[in-house]
């Protein structure tokens, strides 16, 4: 169902993929928004035992878009390194997924997910514990199950 990558020998291993899924903050979220438009914001995310996890608020055009289409699309890059064969040109490498997106519903769940997030981007526990605490009621939590995943290295030239 999914395309295969036409530049074949820039592909990264699903290994990989994960590694930058695991380790960036940061990358943008595609979905289907208001008169099918597409709809694409920058989300911190977190990767958790194949999944995909972000915060975000009860409303808005982002819950709307996933409650009227749970398909969805999500793009992470690394930092890259100049390349050192000229003084202006990236190396970099990014990973897409197509999943399912859904919001949690069960407390629980999302302080298990919300903990994983606050920890990730918290310089400590005891802050990711107080955020909760003081935000869950008014929190949503996003959950995207991966169904394919790509990754590249690009070389700019």
């Amino acid at each position: 169902m999914f395309r295969k990558m036409r530049r074949q020998g820039q592909m990264l291993s699903e290994d990989e993929c994960i590694e930058i899924l695991k380790n960036e903050p940061r990358g943008v979220l595609a979905l289907l928004g208001d008169y099918d438009y597409p709809y694409a914001l920058p989300m911190s995310h977190v990767y958790v035992d194949g999944k995909i996890y972000f915060h975000g608020a009860m409303t808005g055009h982002k819950n709307d878009a996933v409650e009227s289409h749970d398909k969805a699309s999500y793009c992470v890059m690394d930092n890259g390194v100049r390349n050192e064969e000229d003084d202006w040109s990236y190396i970099f490498k990014s990973v897409i997924v197509f999943g399912r997106i859904t919001t949690l519903s069960d407390d629980d769940e999302k302080i298990e997910k919300l903990t994983y997030l606050g920890d990730k981007f918290f310089p400590t526990h005891e802050e990711t514990v107080n955020e909760i605490k003081k935000l869950l009621h008014r929190t949503e939590v996003f959950e995207l199950s991966i169904e394919h995943i790509s990754g590249k290295i690009v070389k700019e030239k």
